[in-house]
């Protein structure tokens, strides 16, 4: 295809945009309801299968074992089908494994359901992730990823709302049809999704936003290459700083309500609000955050939103009433999904568009490790001393670590 075929008018919408609004509701599907609502139907359907700490932690780190065996294909699913199939074909594994899980009555066939609903989370999230490389040139990427990554809020915001008010509905039956109503909402999302994601500029005849079309032109008559230099130890560095995000957010997202609700004494309705603000507020962490690493660089953006969140998470573990649980969920809600949108950005600047989605897949699975070990451990530590305190002073720790190491990332 030629330069002059491939150059769509500017005139409207680029279709870049498009593809921010088909990534931003694959994550809402794939990650906020296949995930994050987790932590508001948790007490509920704890108290129905009389679940322990411990079994409420494994549910959690299944789900992510299931995505990191996700992710360890993602890579060559991505090459044989394309990011637009792949993310149809995740997000509806994570819709059934969703309406599955909610006709369960025991404790090991919602751990293996919601390993599926893990899988198709990770096998959706880094095509999704990966494709802001493709449709936006370097200028844009953070801002576009901050996009696509406000679809969790939005999921936080509804399951803070909904899930309450199903259970004062069904009684002991609301987490089941908390379930079921969330994965029909992923199928449709799913559809959704697959109507609007095109793989490639290409497919609809323009270039990524922000691209020169003059030097496209040049390129097209005299191809050039942009040579990224990256070593291993770059790629380790990146996943160091993203396990430590999953090791701890995760502890917070998973065991936040329950903790309003066994420690604190609140009732799930009014836990519920706490989470809907979360949500809400988190809607200005992607798009925000990403368009200051833009600004700012990645590496100064990424300390200062680690730092914010180390002190969510040591605020929530002192148990001090009143404000300072305010504190803790504006200090959360506020940085929530800023780390994946720089990461996103800051993988593409290391290694250049082409090796996004791949390296993308090895930092994800990184993080899912990360993921895996967060909840499981915290559980563990939860129920040995019958409180949840140790378990946010471990992920302020973690916090803080990751602090240090994007201090001393590379510029680029």
């Amino acid at each position: 295809m030629t330069a002059t075929l491939r150059i769509q008018s500017q005139r409207g919408i680029h279709y870049a945009w498009y593809i921010v609004l088909a990534g931003s509701l694959s994550i809402f599907a794939a990650l906020g309801l296949g995930r994050f609502a987790l932590g508001m139907i948790l007490p509920s359907m704890a108290q129905s299968l009389s679940l322990s700490y411990s079994q409420m932690g494994l549910i959690s780190t299944f789900n992510f074992v299931g995505y990191l065996i996700a992710v360890l294909v993602s890579g060559p699913l991505n090459k044989n089908f394309g990011p637009r199939r792949v993310i149809f074909g995740a997000l509806s594994l994570v819709g059934i494994s969703m309406l599955f899980i909610g006709q369960m009555n025991s404790f090991l066939g919602v751990l293996i359901l919601f390993m599926f609903t893990g899988a198709g989370s990770g096998a959706a999230t880094v095509p999704t992730m990966s494709l802001t490389a493709t449709w936006f040139s370097k200028k844009y990427r953070g801002t576009a990823s901050g996009f696509v990554v406000i679809g969790s809020g939005f999921a936080i915001l509804l399951s803070g709302k909904l899930i309450p008010y199903l259970n004062e509905q069904y009684l002991s039956d609301g987490w089941r049809m908390s379930w079921m109503i969330l994965g029909a909402l992923v199928i449709v999302t799913a559809v959704v999704c697959y109507l609007l994601l095109r793989d490639h500029p290409d497919e609809k005849g323009c270039l990524p936003l922000g691209e020169d079309q003059f030097i496209e032109h040049q390129r097209a008559a005299a191809p050039q290459k942009k040579e990224y230099k990256y070593s291993t130890k770059d790629v380790m560095h990146l996943g160091a700083i993203y396990f430590l995000f999953g090791f701890t957010y995760v502890i917070y997202v998973t065991f936040f309500v329950t903790n309003l609700v066994n420690e604190h004494g609140l009732s799930e309705a009014v836990a519920g609000n706490y989470w809907s603000w979360i949500g809400i507020l988190s809607l200005l962490s992607g798009p925000v955050f990403g368009t200051v690493s833009d600004k700012l660089g990645r590496s100064k953006t990424l300390v200062l939103v680690f730092s914010v969140q180390t002190c969510a998470y040591f605020l929530t573990a002192t148990g001090l009433p009143g404000i300072f649980l305010y504190i803790s969920i504006i200090c959360f809600g506020l940085v929530a999904w800023s780390v994946p949108s720089i990461m996103a950005a800051l993988v593409a600047d290391y290694v250049g568009p082409q090796k996004t989605a791949s390296i993308m897949g090895v930092i994800t699975f990184i993080l899912a490790i990360g993921q895996i070990t967060g909840p499981g451990l915290s559980g563990m530590l939860a129920e040995a001393t019958n409180s949840f305190a140790g378990s946010f002073y471990l992920a302020s720790f973690g916090a803080a670590v990751a602090v240090v190491l994007s201090f001393r990332l590379k510029s680029r």
